[in-house]
This record gives structure tokens, C-alpha cells and sequence, in this order.
């Protein structure tokens, strides 16, 4: 969901929060409102109020929302519907460590806050047009809530809970691949990152501050693989090397079982291997005699080959996440630049990944020893 007006704005954010207060009442109904303090985890309760207190930061207190992109960061904003919003949920100030301090708002307080401040991100829209570089914000907004939302996946499977996740994307079943694995694609020179120009004619159209620019590569040819890694490789690879099973996997005299949600059942071998850190990722490489894309290379495959298969699950990149030459920080000073030189670039979507974040340019990062992911890979000959 790129290019916006007001009518998509109102429904997708009125529909993400349905899928937002569903997802942390699986929490609520597990009795997991309390979880261990863990790198990766937040408590559920913090994660709402989190997700409202951004929603009113960027909206409803921004007293720069016409400036769009140009908004001044520093101004003093409006107060806050909650009174203890700026000293709990501000991700940038307040340390993870602290979001388990005694205090935090009682659940129902969070729901009843994040109903107001969609109500009042709701009027507010209504006020704007559909030619206001406000949309950006409430764009941004839209986004930020799917990430999270995601993320509730992901938390809810660490803890091995019953989870139910009603934007999910239904894993397309091929029992057989005929025809090519792999393709071929010529020497080029190739563009990464989207398209500024549109931003610049005030078109609404809009993406994260790490996808604009453009970057110019040089790939030569190259052989990549059509389809994600599957089970069925990279557990061949796992039982002839010792590697370490990924989480969530296990081996019975029937065969190899997944555990999803709390619940064990057969493995699907013809799935994307998930749960994969980039270390793994780059282990299987190096047994098989293959190795990771390029951003560049994976960015190229997408968006040129017909039967190039992604979506499924984030997909490991070489390459370690960083600005496109003439990068400009947007108003979200975190997002991005706090993370370039200690990441990895994953590209894709998981079967987790909201649609209104679903694109080919989305550019994922996280740290390469993380595994409690839906991330895999797919390779390229050497």
C-alpha cells in the first residue's frame, strides 16, 4: 500500500485495528499478559499501548502533520490522551528492560487508549484532502501498526501459544515443482530502490526513507534459485552435518513434526525452511557449495523473472543493511539509521507480513544471529 488517498487510509486503519485487538486478545485469553523479560519480546500490554501512543504522537498531537515530510521533529507536541503515555510507551526513551517496571497501564486502560486515539486519527483524516502531505503520517501510522502486528506472530510463537492471525496469508501447496528450479539472468546494470520522483511530484505516493534514492549495481550473470530453500534441502543438509535443528522442529520415528502456536503436527517438506538465522543461512551455503543473492541480484530476480516465487517467507540477503547514496533521514529519525552496519537485509514477506506492507521494494533488516523469525533464503550458484 503505497499510493493513498483518504478512503483507503480510513478502511485499512480501521481494519488493521480490528486485526491489532484481536491478536492481543489470543494474549489476553492465554493468560499471557506477563512474559519473560527477553531480547526479542515485549509485554503485550506495552506493545498496544506502544502502537496508540505512536498512532497520537505522528497524528493527533503532531502539530506539523502538513508539513509531511518536512515536518520539525522538535516541536512541542499537544498533550497526550494518557496521561503516563510519553514516560511509558516512547520506544526511543524508554530502555526494553524498563517496559517490565511496575506501573504499566492495566490492559483495559491500553484498549480504551487505543480506541480514543483511532477515533481521533479518524476525525482528523476526515478534516484533511486528499492533495495534504498529512497523508504521509497517516501512512506511516498504518505501517507501524502491521509491523507490530506481525511481530504479536512471532512473540506468540517463541511462547508456543494458541495464536489466531486473521490477516494471514495462506501458504500456496505445491506437492511438485516441474519444470526449472533455478534461472539464469544476464550481466546488467541494475537500479535498486524506489522511484523518488513521485515523491517529488506530490503524487502520494510513499515508502520508507532506506528504499529511496537509487542505487546503481553492476551484477554479472547469475544463477538463483526460483524457490525458497524447503525442508526437504535443508533438513538433508542439518541430519549429513550435525547443524543444529531450528527452533520449533523436531524428529520422531514418524518423520520430522513442526511445533506452530503449542501445537506439533507432520512437517509439510515442500514449505520454506523458516526460523533460519543468517548464520544457518550461510552454513547450508557453504555445505552446498552455493551462497547467498545480493540484494541487487534478488531485487533483479523479482522483479524480472515471471515464475520467481516469494512471499512465503523473509528471505536472508548477503548484504548488510545500509543507506542508498544520497539518503535523506525522514521524520521517524529511529526507523532506519540507528540500524545501518549491524544488520542484514532480508527482502520478501513472511505468510506473517500484513498486506498493506507487502511490496517488492520492502527492504526488512534484522540483526544475523536472529532466528525466532520467519526468515529463510534461497541461493545462488557460486
Amino acid at each position: 500500500m503505497r499510493q493513498v488517498n483518504i478512503q483507503s487510509l480510513t478502511k485499512a486503519l480501521q481494519e488493521i485495528r480490528v486485526h491489532t485487538i484481536q491478536s492481543f486478545e489470543c494474549y489476553r485469553s492465554a493468560d499471557r499478559l506477563s512474559v519473560p523479560l527477553m531480547s526479542g519480546l515485549n509485554p503485550p500490554v506495552w506493545e498496544l499501548g506502544h502502537i496508540a501512543w505512536f498512532q497520537e504522537y505522528w497524528i493527533g498531537r503532531n502539530q506539523q502533520r502538513v508539513q509531511g515530510l518536512a515536518c520539525d521533529t522538535t516541536h512541542p507536541r499537544t498533550a497526550s490522551l494518557m496521561k503516563v503515555a510519553d514516560a511509558w510507551f516512547d520506544s526511543a526513551k524508554v530502555a526494553h528492560s524498563r517496559r517490565w517496571d511496575a506501573g504499566l497501564p492495566p490492559y483495559q486502560q491500553c484498549i480504551e487508549y487505543a480506541e480514543k486515539t483511532l477515533e481521533q486519527t479518524q476525525e482528523l483524516l476526515q478534516q484533511e484532502s486528499d492533495s495534504s502531505q498529512s497523508l504521509y503520517f497517516y501512512w506511516l501510522v498504518l505501517q507501524h501498526e502491521a509491523m507490530h502486528l506481525e511481530a504479536s506472530a512471532y512473540m506468540a510463537q517463541a511462547l508456543q501459544m494458541p495464536f489466531t492471525a486473521l490477516w494471514q496469508t495462506v501458504p500456496v501447496k505445491l506437492l511438485l515443482r516441474l519444470g526449472a528450479q533455478t534461472a539464469q539472468l544476464p550481466a546488467q546494470t541494475w537500479t535498486l530502490g524506489s522511484d523518488v520522483s513521485k515523491l517529488e511530484a506530490g503524487e502520494h505516493f510513499y515508502c520508507f526513507d532506506n528504499e529511496l534514492q537509487e542505487k546503481i549495481c553492476e551484477i554479472q550473470s547469475f544463477e538463483i534459485d526460483l524457490y525458497p530453500v524447503d525442508w526437504a534441502h535443508y533438513l538433508n543438509f542439518v541430519e549429513v552435518t550435525n547443524h543444529p535443528l531450528p527452533q520449533h522442529i523436531r524428529k520422531t520415528d514418524a518423520g520430522f513434526e513442526a511445533k506452530v502456536f503449542g501445537h506439533w503436527a507432520p512437517l509439510n517438506q515442500h514449505d520454506p525452511a523458516v526460523h533460519l538465522s543468517w548464520t544457518d543461512a550461510q552454513s547450508y551455503c557453504i555445505w552446498a557449495k552455493r551462497r547467498l543473492p545480493t540484494e541487487a541480484e534478488w531485487d533483479c530476480a523479482a522483479k524480472t523473472l515471471t515464475d520467481f516465487e516469494w512471499g512465503e517467507v523473509w528471505e536472508w540477503t548477503q548484504d548488510t543493511f545500509g543507506p542508498y547514496e544520497g539518503f535523506e533521514i525522514h521524520p521517524y529519525t529511529e526507523y532506519s539509521a540507528p540500524w545501518f552496519g549491524t544488520h542484514k537485509v532480508l527482502r520478501g514477506a513472511s505468510r506473517f507480513t500484513h498486506p498493506v506492507v507487502r511490496n517488492v521494494n520492502y527492504r526488512n533488516f534484522f540483526t544475523p544471529e536472529r532466528n525466532d523469525i520467519d526468515a529463510g533464503f534461497r541461493t545462488c550458484a557460486l
